[in-house]
């Protein structure tokens, strides 16, 4: 599975981006797909993650209530909605797939997407 994230971009506080990962390959209607961010000086970390059916998501207790994953099998593409925004947002934002539910969860999936760059500042 090839992955390429986009939709990063500059926002204000309280405002909204939508990321994509589009996904290559046979596989990815079989695979789970998260989302990671990585602040300047701070460790990779996970951020919400879906099933390969798209039924079952889950989130980091920093994106519980404002982003939303969701994904879309026929076009290979997995989205993050993002609202509400706050300066503690910024980051590298990564996509990231595996087969299991707990490599993801675990930040050591096996495919990752090249990173997106949100920034959240008035």
């Amino acid at each position: 599975v090839q992955l390429q994230a986009s939709g990063g971009g500059l926002a204000q506080p309280g405002g909204s981006l939508r990321l994509s990962c589009a996904a290559s390959g046979p596989t990815f209607s079989s695979v789970v797909v998260g989302w990671f961010r990585q602040a300047p000086g701070k460790e990779r970390e996970f951020v919400a993650r879906i099933s390969w059916s798209g039924i079952s998501t889950y989130y980091a207790d920093s994106a519980k209530g404002r982003f939303t994953i969701s994904r879309d099998n026929a076009k290979n593409t997995v989205y993050l909605q993002m609202n509400s925004l706050k300066p503690e947002d910024t980051a590298v934002y990564y996509c990231a797939a595996d087969p299991s539910s707990r490599a993801v969860l675990m930040v050591k999936p096996n495919y990752w997407g090249q990173g997106t760059q949100v920034t959240v500042s008035s």
